[in-house]
């Protein structure tokens, strides 16, 4: 039940004993000391990790995010309470003084249900927060656009809405502002109690910093993690602590993301540096080409296409990994349907034309829905497995 779980969380942010939402994958590991919730990763590097977080690191995370937002207020349940976005809610719920208004947990989403939740909330006087992943407002947002528009208006009144866990298409984006919605992006993991840089700008105490050579992005602050439960190799190879320079003895944690600084100064988060696909001794950033896909897709593909893509490297005997764009819409199905040479070209077309020839993806295909790994996170290992399946030849 949500309420046990709530007044867990309570109890392990007073020096309780710690909370982990899912069973342990090594009950007999030790805690560090202090450790308040244990929380799993979402295996994107690999096998799932679980991560230590302490009720300071938690405290610091929310006291910041409300500082950011305006103030404290009332928030809204609308992820899985098992993974750090949707415990954030709760801690931020408990440190407001209000519990979290949910569904309850294993509630499928769905935007009209979502607006009966939200409705009641906003008509009050506190502020209200929610916080989703990119999938959960297209959802609304196609609803809207459907004639379906009450989840969509609700959110509106909401006083910020967090958006995490995945990137977000630039046309969804615009969509969902235009309506009035006051979307704040989020950047964090696990490892960091969630969202620490909010709209590229860190929160209260949170630095970043770009590793020279690699551009790899590290963080540092009162969020991070203790480490990893019961594997001491991977929390020294993450979180590693300056021996000199000017920031002698400040740890940081080392993203697996590539960044850039913005002329405004602003945190760009380019794709996790292990996706990267080198074709013809070209690195090509999978991030970079499906902003592009979320711009036209919809123009080429026509309405039926939702601008979501997901671009992987497959071998190529010729190139080494071709660029390969797996594409959602309506008219796919669960198996790849490769688009028409004409779409092909034009999307080949757009894409060089913004990142160069280089980056324009040799094969498109349909499909109906992305795996997923976690909340909104596409799983591009399937994605890429999906198509190397549908590419094999078959047996005589």
């Amino acid at each position: 039940m949500l309420e046990d779980l709530v007044e867990d969380v309570r109890r392990a942010l007073d020096g309780g004993p710690a909370v982990a939402p899912l069973a342990r994958l090594d009950a007999d590991a030790p805690l560090p000391a202090g450790t308040a919730l244990v929380v799993r990763t979402s295996g994107s590097t690999g096998s799932p990790r679980e991560v230590a977080l302490s009720a300071d690191a938690l405290r610091a995370s929310a006291t910041a995010t409300h500082e950011r937002l305006g103030g404290p207020g009332r928030w809204v349940l609308a992820l899985p309470p098992t993974h750090v976005a949707g415990l954030q809610v709760i801690v931020r719920s408990l440190l407001a003084g209000a519990p979290p208004v949910s569904a309850g947990p294993g509630t499928p989403f769905a935007p009209d249900a979502f607006a009966d939740m939200l409705g009641p909330v906003v008509a009050g006087a506190d502020p209200v927060y929610t916080s989703l992943v990119p999938t959960q407002l297209h959802r609304l947002v196609a609803a809207a656009a459907d004639g379906a528009p009450r989840g969509l208006e609700a959110l509106a009144r909401c006083a910020a809405v967090l958006l995490g866990g995945a990137a977000t298409p630039a046309p969804l984006l615009e969509r969902a502002r235009a309506a009035g919605v006051r979307v704040v992006r989020t950047y964090g993991m696990s490892e960091t109690a969630g969202g620490c840089v909010y709209d590229g700008v860190p929160l209260r105490g949170v630095r970043a910093r770009l590793e020279p050579g690699t551009d790899v992005v590290e963080l540092t602050g009162p969020t991070l993690a203790a480490g990893y439960v019961g594997d001491p190799a991977a929390t020294a190879a993450a979180f590693r602590t300056d021996a000199g320079g000017p920031d002698a003895g400040t740890r940081w944690f080392r993203t697996s993301d590539l960044g850039a600084w913005g002329a405004d100064g602003r945190l760009r988060v380019l794709g996790r540096a292990d996706d990267v696909v080198v074709t013809g001794g070209v690195n090509v950033a999978p991030a970079a080409v499906e902003a592009v896909l979320a711009r036209v897709l919809p123009d080429v593909l026509g309405p039926a296409a939702t601008g979501e893509a997901c671009v992987v490297g497959v071998p190529d005997d010729e190139w080494g990994q071709a660029v390969v764009a797996v594409a959602v819409g309506t008219d796919g199905t669960g198996r790849p349907t490769a688009v028409g040479q004409d779409e092909l070209a034009r999307v080949r077309g757009a894409v060089a034309a913004t990142l160069g020839a280089p980056s324009a993806p040799r094969r498109v295909y349909r499909v109906a829905a992305l795996p997923l790994r976690g909340p909104g996170k596409v799983d591009r290992a399937r994605v890429a497995a999906m198509v190397r399946s549908h590419e094999a030849p078959t047996a005589p």
